[in-house]
């Protein structure tokens, strides 16, 4: 009988140890895992979802391409006042459009792309970590919206800044149509891309490698290191987008260091 009383006591203090971890594993986030096959099944499904969002986007903004074309073509206009945009080759007038729709498309498509990255790393992260998704993909959408409105706000000064230059030097600038949208296309998402500065931070400091106060510490060098970044990162020569990209990544990081400091990293 004492045996039986024993066994009765190991089995239930076994019982409930096992109850504990399982629930620290909930807890923690820890239990699941996957192989490498399983991983990289699960990547392509993730890559083929945010490429799908991409196509249809891009058929979209092909379909309106006029109505594209002209709205980019703003800060052109009271600094080039020939007739328009030339293509130098058969088949360039196409190209373009489609490069120009496309750019369009991996734009619109931010929610579905910024979503698909979180539901890929979202395994790996505890419950209390998973309900940061919904505001860390709106954040990231809204950060990447207002990193174009403000790079096509920009766009004036390196345009203007360039074909004056080309005047000054005794050129007489004929603006292909393949260089200007390729120009602006990349000026535009390298402000969209670089606004996602403290979606970037705040994770890096969910998954415990930064913190609130190790930006504090190191926040001179970061800043000379975003300044430098924004001299890089914008291909106009002109003295104003640097300046305008420093101040915003600048902006960027203290709201990085108060993101950190709400969710208590």
């Amino acid at each position: 009988m004492a045996i039986s009383d024993t066994d009765s006591n190991l089995s239930f203090n076994v019982g409930d140890e096992f109850d504990e971890f399982e629930q620290e594993q909930e807890d923690t986030g820890i239990g699941g895992t996957m192989t490498l096959i399983e991983h990289l099944a699960e990547l392509r499904r993730r890559l083929f979802f945010s490429l799908l969002a991409v196509i249809v986007f891009t058929v979209a903004a092909f379909s309106f391409h006029d109505k594209v074309i002209r709205f980019l073509e703003i800060p052109l206009r009271g600094v080039y006042s020939d007739n328009g945009l030339i293509a130098t080759g058969v088949g360039e007038g196409f190209t373009v459009v489609l490069k120009v729709a496309l750019g369009v498309g991996i734009a619109l498509s931010t929610p579905v792309w910024l979503y698909q990255v979180w539901a890929f790393i979202a395994p790996a992260l505890t419950r209390k970590e998973r309900k940061y998704a919904l505001p860390f993909t709106l954040i990231g959408v809204g950060l990447f919206i207002v990193g174009l409105a403000v790079g096509f706000f920009t766009l004036h000064f390196p345009v203007a800044f360039l074909l004056q230059f080309g005047r000054d030097s005794g050129f007489h600038e004929l603006v292909s149509a393949d260089n200007y949208f390729s120009f602006i296309l990349f000026f535009m998402l390298a402000f969209g891309i670089t606004f996602e500065l403290p979606l970037v931070l705040t994770f890096t400091a969910l998954v415990g490698v930064v913190s609130s106060k190790m930006l504090a510490k190191n926040r001179s060098y970061v800043l000379v290191g975003l300044w430098a970044l924004a001299c890089v990162v914008t291909p106009g020569a002109d003295p104003y987008s640097p300046v305008i990209l420093g101040i915003s990544l600048t902006l960027l990081y203290f709201l990085s260091e108060l993101l950190i400091r709400v969710i208590g990293k």
